[in-house]
This record gives C-alpha cells, sequence and structure tokens, in this order.
C-alpha cells in the first residue's frame, strides 16, 4: 500500500498506515531534541528513566536513536 510501512525483524511485522509514519516520525525527531536540549525543554532524569521502563537511560545513545527512526520513518512514508 502506497505510504504505508513495515517494520519487522525475525518477529511479524507491524504496518503503520502513513498517517500514523508520519506522526510517529514526528514525535521520534521531538524526542531526540528533547533529549538533547539545554533547559527547560529538556526531558529531565525522571522521565528519561521512565521512557528506559525504569532503568537509568542512555541519553545520547537515545536521542540517537530517536533521530535515526525518525530519519528511516520520514524516508518510507
Amino acid at each position: 500500500m502506497p505510504g504505508s510501512v513495515t517494520i519487522g525483524h525475525m518477529h511479524p511485522s507491524v504496518n503503520l498506515g502513513h498517517d500514523d509514519a508520519a506522526r510517529l516520525a514526528h514525535v521520534m525527531a521531538h524526542l531526540s531534541t528533547m533529549l538533547e536540549a539545554p533547559g527547560p525543554n529538556r526531558i529531565s532524569d525522571a522521565q528519561l528513566t521512565a521512557l528506559c521502563e525504569g532503568e537509568s537511560g542512555n541519553r545520547p545513545e537515545l536521542a540517537a536513536w530517536a533521530r535515526r527512526l525518525a530519519t528511516h520513518l520520514h524516508s518510507h512514508t
């Protein structure tokens, strides 16, 4: 289907419609920015821990991953 994206690796694929993929790409791009930003718009350490399921998060790694995902989704929508 044009405008859809399929994500999968050794597991059943997940299909996202064009609008959902574009929205997820937008959210991931903002997440990356908020992880890296200084000041009041920065995601706090407590929020980072919550995003990482209670583990202390690697802020630079998560920001880079979110940016790569956003780029990948943008290129496939």
